[in-house]
């Protein structure tokens, strides 16, 4: 079997992980512990990122004429490629964070949602929460309003039910509904 016929295999299958990718991001692996890269590989899969060491030219050849072309230019030494489907900022914020931690880990660069950046501008990225973590914040602060404006209605509802004063708004009407009908 040619050695062409040997690759293509290889290169279709990093073809098919970027297929639909929301983010790319390439490290240098060098250096890491065998049990340190378990680790790394194991936060990785929780969060639903493949995690892959694959030659250069593979992934050379697979990058072209896709929008993850701009990591041509990183691929050089070893390369290990953290590719994500569904959170955009999964693979750079599990790389970030275990980069810190590890420094013999090295972000090269990444693509994420179509635009390239580099380790610094992956950090940034990194800094964004997931996205159930956006979500749950912004259903808490469309829930807020509501809650506090049933927890008043409650509280009136409850004040009036024990006979107590009348709210101010509700006081003032009462007079004025009674003035006219004596007039």
């Amino acid at each position: 079997m040619a050695k062409v016929e040997l690759k293509q295999p290889v290169v279709a299958e990093i073809s098919e992980n970027i297929n639909g990718a929301q983010s790319v991001v390439l490290v240098d692996h060098r250096g890491l512990t065998v049990a340190q890269d378990t680790e790394l590989r194991k936060q990785l899969r929780a969060a639903g990122v493949q995690y892959k060491v694959y030659k250069n030219t593979m992934m050379n050849f697979a990058f072209k004429g896709t929008e993850f072309e701009g990591l041509c230019d990183l691929l050089n030494g070893p390369s290990a490629c953290a590719i994500s489907k569904d959170d955009a900022t999964a693979p750079a914020r599990i790389l970030c964070e275990f980069a810190a931690k590890a420094p013999k880990l090295e972000i090269k660069g990444g693509v994420v949602e179509g635009k390239v950046y580099d380790s610094t501008g992956l950090e940034e990225i990194s800094k964004v929460p997931a996205r159930e973590v956006l979500l749950s914040r912004l259903l808490g602060s469309m829930q807020s309003p509501v809650a506090n404006f049933a927890r008043v209605i409650k509280q009136i509802a409850e004040k009036k039910a024990e006979g107590g004063a009348a709210p101010a708004a509700e006081a003032a009407e009462e007079p004025a509904a009674e003035a006219p009908a004596e007039a």
